[in-house]
């Protein structure tokens, strides 16, 4: 138990003398910088098998990069692929979750489930609950304690499940959202460095985010059930001395209406997005496509389908519930929302030149093809490969926190050195979404690990950072070999990762180069 807290400790001393994201990135275009000068000044080149064309290594400080990096330092950030879809969708969900459409839609499902499933809803909930962005963290999570306590049952178990669910599950769940947007967006450019032509939808990696919630539940409902909750008994018996049980308060007439506007509404937009799919020449459908690829329009759609939904959906609670009153306050809703991107933005504005830098210099597909050559001379099969993936973001999880910003880094690389050994962008950003997250609750480093043991705290004081971890290191390491099976067995049986998505990535065949003149 000593060299285990040892080891923590280190992997605490480490990842709190890292940069902030923001200079990490600062720190990490200088690297490049280096880099390019050395594989400009040695001749660095390849050919990119999609394209055919000649990649050749590029000074970053040439005259034509240099202008780039000034001139168009404006457009560089604003085509920043994660920036524009991640905030149109924040626009609406920013109103779902400040007219408390989000919280009291969480509260209903935990309040009303019987004592027999109380924790696998815990569970479920918890992996729905991000799109309620930080209220999964302050709601579901002390609210699964409450309801824990209320039902008889050990309150930090339900604590346990509800931080097992939100951050141990952070990439499972039943419907796209802002993360999604946000992940899957910083994907496309790293294709594109291989096939200009490659498009990610928000859908994405919606069908392996329901196989982890399908998966998860389960495991978390056995481990808390099971292993956890008879662990904390045998610790220290809760006689209920923490937050009363009379903070179970039910919904009010009022919430119920709003929750059944929403609903109302959530049915309307989706019943309008089938007739606008089933119109003659819908914009959802192009009929010139080849067959897998018609309905790529619709699953475009699912930013704006979204997006409108959150922000309709919220609306109309807000106007059922009382917390709406004009739309003055849905104005404000959405400049808050925005508001609370900030540190998003402030991570864009270093995260976005990295991407257009590794095409710039060409460094990213010449690193992409000659690491991809390597791995092929190994003939490791693909399962083995995309482990490799959720291993090495299990390790980096450790010691930065931000998704997005270890993606930024990793997927210029990664991504297009396996679609060169023909794995989707799909299927590697799924597999790294999950070594991101089973790690989350095993790290003291996770920003939200300080609250939840402020949490566990209400209920018992002696409870530490360590009875914190070792509470929830089972989970973690069963999540990562869950994790790592489920990665190899979906490759394994080439299951579709989301709408018109698979597993595998055929390049498509080069043009036929026209003859040279005599």
């Amino acid at each position: 138990m000593a060299s285990g807290f040892g080891i923590l400790n280190a992997v605490e001393r480490i990842g709190n003398k890292l940069p902030d994201p923001v200079f990490l990135f600062l720190w990490f275009i200088l690297a490049l910088i280096i880099l390019s000068m050395v594989g400009a000044g040695l001749g660095w080149e390849s050919v990119n098998p999609v394209t055919g064309d000649i990649l050749t290594a590029k000074s970053l400080l040439a005259p034509e990069n240099l202008e780039k990096l000034i001139i168009d330092m404006p457009k560089t950030l604003a085509n920043f692929p994660p920036l524009g879809i991640v905030l149109t969708v924040v626009y609406g969900a920013a109103v779902a979750e400040r007219a408390g459409m989000f919280t009291t839609a969480f509260r209903g499902m935990l309040l009303n489930a019987p004592r027999f499933i109380l924790t696998p809803v815990v569970a479920v909930t918890g992996m729905v609950s991000h799109h309620a962005s930080d209220a999964s963290y302050v709601v579901v999570i002390p609210l699964a304690a409450v309801i824990f306590a209320a039902a008889g049952r050990h309150p930090l178990a339900g604590l346990a499940a509800g931080f097992a669910a939100v951050s141990g599950g952070f990439a499972g769940n039943l419907f796209p959202g802002a993360s999604d947007a946000l992940i899957l967006g910083i994907t496309e450019p790293a294709a594109q460095l291989i096939d200009p032509n490659y498009t990610v939808t928000i859908a994405g990696n919606w069908f392996f985010s329901i196989g982890m919630v399908v998966i998860f539940t389960p495991i978390i409902w056995f481990l808390t059930d099971v292993v956890i909750e008879p662990r904390l008994k045998r610790r220290a018996p809760i006689e209920i001395e923490g937050p009363k049980a009379d903070e179970k308060t039910p919904l009010t007439r009022e919430e119920k209406r709003g929750l059944g506007f929403a609903g109302l509404t959530l049915l309307g937009m989706v019943a309008l997005w089938v007739v606008i799919l089933m119109i003659p020449g819908s914009p959802f459908i192009d009929p010139e496509a080849e067959p897998n690829t018609r309905l790529n329009p619709l699953y475009q759609s699912l930013v704006a389908f979204f997006a409108i939904l959150f922000f309709l959906a919220g609306a109309a609670y807000g106007v059922g519930a009382g917390t709406v009153k004009s739309h003055r306050d849905l104005v404000v809703m959405m400049r808050d929302g925005i508001a609370q991107m900030a540190p998003s933005a402030g991570l864009a504005f270093s995260a976005a030149p990295v991407g257009a830098r590794f095409t710039w210099s060409g460094l990213g597909p010449i690193l992409a093809v000659g690491g991809a050559e390597y791995l092929k001379t190994l003939a490791l099969p693909a399962p083995l490969l995309l482990i490799a993936v959720v291993l090495v973001s299990c390790f980096f999880d450790l010691f930065i926190g931000s998704a997005s910003a270890k993606w930024s880094a990793l997927a210029p690389i990664v991504v297009p050195m396996f679609m060169l050994l023909g794995i989707s962008p799909e299927m590697t950003t799924a597999a790294y979404r999950m070594g991101d997250s089973v790690t989350n609750i095993a790290t003291p480093l996770m920003s939200y690990f300080p609250l939840i043991l402020t949490f566990a705290q209400r209920w018992d004081p002696k409870f530490g950072l360590g009875s914190l971890m070792s509470t929830m290191l089972p989970y973690a390491g069963v999540f990562l070999v869950a994790g790592l099976a489920m990665v190899g067995m979906w490759v394994a049986l080439d299951l579709p990762l989301g709408p018109g998505v698979g597993v595998h990535y055929e390049p498509p065949p080069l043009a036929p180069t026209a003859p040279v003149a005599p």
